[in-house]
């Protein structure tokens, strides 16, 4: 993973509230386009053809100084295949970065008894970032499945992370794995699942109707999917979230 810091005048409006799963979209202009100072969304979605309106991508807010009005973004690099990814890689000091943002919804409840936070990789800065709000002394179990034991982190909580190294298993398994085999506590859960749509899939099932977990205790949602940008991932996600509530709502309760 590689970690970007924004900072400047251009974040001078800029704040984040409570949520700590606060995410911006980066602005990539197609190459050879420019856009007219200073820089307006809504005008160029109205003056430009579509061809030219910039690419988004979206990414996890880790952490927003306010007194030094810094915002950190951590990337998943795969080499040179993506957009964001290269250009986290090879971005400059001085470079200019547009964005649209912060949005959010999710901050870890405190009334709940105890937390359940999963993801892969994608959902790392926002789960490191919800263990580090949670109070010294909160029950929390917090499962991030990643490639080997050279991209774990350090996160500042007293909780325990279970660092599951994905190596040639299947992307998910082991996180599915874990949570089917956790010995549940007593008492209202608060959890938050996301990363890759097929293990979401899985775990949403699991703990929908497997365990019995109210909707409003989950926040539940797939980051991407396997064979989709960005671009076609949003297309069809909505899509793909109401089929899979359909069939579970059908499915009862073990």
């Amino acid at each position: 993973m590689q970690r970007v810091v924004l900072g400047g005048e251009g974040l001078a409006d800029f704040a984040a509230g409570t949520c700590t799963d606060h995410y911006v979209k980066l602005l990539f202009p197609p190459e050879g386009v420019t856009y007219p100072e200073p820089f307006d969304m809504q005008r160029v979605r109205d003056e430009l053809p579509r061809e030219q309106w910039p690419v988004t991508r979206t990414y996890t807010v880790r952490q927003w100084d306010a007194e030094h009005r810094e915002l950190t973004l951590d990337f998943v690099i795969h080499g040179d295949e993506g957009l964001a990814g290269p250009w986290a890689a090879r971005v400059q000091p001085g470079e200019t970065v547009r964005f649209m943002g912060p949005g959010g919804a999710y901050a870890p409840d405190p009334q709940a008894d105890w937390h359940l936070l999963v993801g892969d990789e994608s959902a790392l800065p926002a789960i490191a970032r919800s263990l580090e709000s949670l109070p010294r002394g909160a029950r929390a179990y917090a499962f991030v499945e990643i490639s080997g034991p050279e991209e774990e982190q350090k996160i500042d909580s007293d909780v325990e992370v279970v660092w599951l190294h994905r190596g040639d298993r299947p992307l998910g398994e082991a996180l599915v794995e874990a949570v089917r085999n956790l010995e549940f506590p007593e008492g209202r859960v608060h959890a938050f699942v996301h990363g890759e749509a097929h293990f979401v899939k899985e775990l949403r099932r699991l703990l929908r109707v497997e365990r019995g977990i109210a909707r409003e205790d989950l926040s539940i949602s797939g980051y991407w999917r396997r064979g989709h940008n960005e671009d076609g991932w949003q297309a069809s996600k909505r899509e793909w979230n109401a089929r899979i509530e359909a069939e579970q709502e059908r499915t009862p309760a073990a």
